[in-house]
């Protein structure tokens, strides 16, 4: 349903903080160092770009508890619309979001 739309808007924020990160580190002059050379370039910020792979994990998982963090996170939708949208009740929703959030914090602080 808003499979594209949230898959676009992840990779418009990745590259809106990749291009902020560089401009942090000065842009486009090339950094080089005598240890580790070309260790964490192209790399973001820790969490965004794990953020994307974990939720589609969670895809992998349970579809619809996937379905519910893209439509409450993404989309801003509350319970009630998320039950409408997705033909289950508020009950399973709010039980959908608590596990996929737990499961997201669990996944996110371990990389």
């Amino acid at each position: 349903m808003f499979a594209y739309a949230t898959r676009v808007m992840l990779r418009t924020l990745a590259d809106y903080q990749r291009a902020r990160s560089a401009a942090k580190r000065g842009g486009g002059q090339v950094r080089v160092t005598l240890v580790d050379v070309g260790a964490g370039e192209g790399r973001l910020e820790p969490g965004l770009d794990s953020i994307g792979a974990s939720l589609e994990e969670l895809e992998e998982l349970d579809p619809r508890k996937a379905e519910v963090v893209v439509l409450k996170v993404f989309w801003g939708m509350d319970v009630a619309e998320i039950a409408d949208a997705l033909s289950v009740s508020e009950r399973t929703v709010a039980r959908d979001w608590r596990f996929a959030r737990n499961w997201l914090r669990t996944r996110l602080e371990s990389a």
